[in-house]
């Protein structure tokens, strides 16, 4: 049995570091540092970090173990120190403890305790940043056609993925896809008082309430349908002056049987305000059916879903799967934490998920 001690101590240290997106190196550092310490050799690669297995074999396949060390910016409302973890046996509390810092210390262990093994395929250990705002030097980078884990330089390319994240140890196989549009609507200034010129804000509620009541028509058995949200709005710059512009944003968590730009070329034809996405990448992703991954969930009785949120899964071009300690609900709100116990579960699943995976391992 993994002692859960150190790993939660680990946790700890990583909660005491802000670790924002795109200020991950203190981070980073720290998790080298100890990686090193404890013999995994490990490869830092910008603000991302990769270790192999002693034993790697180059004509096997990998699977490689992936999580993110990167955290939102704290939220309103903490009632406590967000970078103070506490000293509770039972609870790990503060930014980043939950999401996801419980799936990288678990994955840390797991890794470790089969370091020395020989399986029949490698393992690989990937911390990335610059995961909770879709940067470019993260995933995207590592696991690009061109990049570092694309088999063309020192280090191999995985075939599978187990992705951490909160999920309580359920397995997501299938999770929506995210498009973000920033709308807006042109019209033409005036005086509130003649009520002349063309007023913005009339045209994004009209398209507003277009978008609230348009519905997508494939639904999906896997993910199910479409999901739609206007999330922000703004406009005017004073009580008597006809808005000439309002801009609005749109959150769009998209199922596998579109693509970003059919969804993007739908709901431009029902409104007139100008749609223009952020990034038209952020596909849904699925588990491939027949996957080793789904057998080995099988056989453990493993509960399986179809995730609402997104993760870098959209961004590794492989098969995967998206399991972690914590629950998701705690995740980007004030007070966030995660338990001893659930560290222990995470630890104890991705043990008993890769000793099953190789127990039924098969050349495909």
């Amino acid at each position: 049995m993994t002692d859960t001690a150190a790993y939660i101590d680990l946790l700890r240290q990583l909660v005491r570091i802000p670790s924002p997106t795109f200020g991950e190196d203190a981070a980073a550092s720290l998790l080298c540092g100890t990686l090193d310490s404890w013999g995994l050799s490990p490869k830092r690669l910008r603000n991302n970090i990769v270790c192999l297995s002693r034993n790697f074999d180059p004509s096997a396949k990998t699977l490689a173990l992936d999580a993110h060390i990167d955290t939102v910016p704290a939220s309103g409302g903490y009632t406590r120190d967000p970078f103070d973890p506490g000293m509770d046996d039972g609870v790990v509390y503060g930014l980043g403890s939950n999401d996801d810092g419980g799936s990288v210390v678990s994955m840390i262990a797991a890794f470790r305790h089969f370091f020395d093994s020989r399986l029949h395929f490698n393992l690989m250990l990937v911390l990335t940043s610059e995961e909770e705002r879709s940067g470019d030097g993260g995933a995207a980078w590592l696991y690009s056609h061109d990049g570092p884990l694309s088999g063309r330089e020192s280090l191999p390319s995985p075939d599978w993925v187990i992705v951490g994240e909160p999920t309580g140890m359920k397995a997501a196989t299938s999770e929506k896809g995210l498009l973000v549009l920033d709308g807006e609507a042109h019209g033409v200034g005036g005086h509130a008082a003649r009520g002349d010129g063309k007023n913005a804000l009339y045209i994004a509620l009209d398209d507003i309430a277009a978008l609230r009541a348009h519905g997508f028509a494939r639904v999906s058995p896997i993910s199910g349908k479409v999901m739609l949200n206007v999330t922000q709005i703004q406009a005017g710059s004073a009580h008597n002056v006809i808005p000439d512009s309002c801009r609005f944003t749109v959150d769009i968590r998209t199922n596998e049987l579109y693509t970003p730009q059919e969804v993007l070329s739908e709901l431009q034809g029902i409104c007139s305000s100008t749609l223009t996405p952020r990034k038209l990448s952020n596909f849904a992703s699925a588990t491939r059916e027949g996957s080793p991954l789904l057998a080995a969930l099988s056989r453990l009785g493993v509960h399986t879903y179809s995730s609402p949120t997104t993760s870098d899964w959209m961004r590794l071009g492989r098969d995967a799967v998206k399991i972690g300690p914590g629950d998701s609900s705690r995740s980007h709100k004030a007070d966030e934490y995660i338990l001893a116990s659930e560290i222990a579960a995470g630890i104890g699943g991705y043990i008993e998920f890769i000793e099953e995976l190789d127990n039924g391992y098969t050349l495909e």
